[in-house]
């Protein structure tokens, strides 16, 4: 369990690249046949990746949680980007296609994934929040979520918004969680450019080719930096900063909150023109 300590918005102004890639980028959760976490103050918030190869992983609790497994108090969203595969929650099996959801809720005790195939494994990206309360556990297939076109093609950012666990979908305590896609052509997500004062927000980029690279800007408005990300790298989006991106090509995006609230337009915009 790799472990992120909190930083101001006030600090972040006096940080190097190397300081904020430290604090807010991670570029080494993903790892074939592992799991492996990173625990956020923000929110408590967790995100990873588990990797299962020829043998199935089991999700541990960490000593970081001080829990017998690792949903006794919290609730997690598992999403395969990788090829077929599934998730046993306490002895349920659960099938997943590639880009396929799984929501597990508070109270479940045994978590397990697999892979149809070793030599083109299941990849499942992992977030987790703390929980007031079980929900049942449910898959969410690519088809059955929600699709949102937005976008122009002049504006570089033809895209879709995939949302598999929100309200009135699939229900939880605080997490939401989603898949943005662009269009080939189209560079810019979430611009004009937003902060979300009641929730902390987690971005893993996937689908970016080995050759190309994303520069996700951070910080608020009036400071703004950029972090250079390649795939299935996860930036960590606190509530006083901005969280968007633009790519050399096309490319792939899941994000998930956790907070105060689950309104997907709950939002803060921020003109363009007052960005710095």
């Amino acid at each position: 369990m790799d472990v992120r300590y909190t930083v101001g918005r006030n600090e972040m102004k006096r940080m190097t690249t190397e300081e904020l890639r430290a604090a807010f980028v991670n570029t080494k959760l993903w790892e074939k046949g592992r799991v492996n976490l990173m625990y956020c103050e923000v929110e408590r918030g967790i995100a990873g990746f588990a990797v299962p190869a020829a043998k199935p992983l089991a999700l541990p609790a960490g000593r970081e949680l001080a829990s017998a497994f690792f949903c006794e108090r919290r609730e997690l969203g598992a999403l395969n980007i990788g090829g077929e595969g599934s998730v046993t929650v306490d002895g349920k099996k659960h099938a997943l296609r590639p880009l396929d959801v799984l929501y597990v809720g508070k109270g479940a005790k045994k978590v397990v994934f697999a892979s149809k195939s070793a030599k083109k494994p299941a990849e499942f990206y992992l977030v987790s929040y703390p929980a007031h309360k079980a929900y049942p556990t449910k898959p969410v297939t690519f088809e059955n979520a929600t699709h949102r076109r937005l976008g122009t093609k002049a504006e570089c950012n033809e895209r879709t918004i995939h949302q598999y666990i929100l309200p009135g979908k699939c229900e939880s305590c605080q997490l939401v969680m989603g898949v943005t896609r662009l269009e080939p052509g189209s560079n810019w997500n979430t611009m004009p450019a937003h902060t979300h004062e009641r929730r902390t927000e987690m971005y893993m980029y996937f689908g970016i080719e080995p050759e190309a690279t994303v520069f996700h800007f951070m910080g608020p408005c009036d400071e703004t930096r950029h972090l250079t990300v390649h795939n299935r790298d996860v930036v960590v989006s606190p509530m006083w900063s901005i969280h968007s991106g633009v790519g050399t090509r096309a490319y792939t995006f899941c994000w998930a909150m956790g907070g105060e609230n689950q309104a997907f337009d709950d939002m803060d915009g921020i003109a363009t023109d007052d960005l710095r």
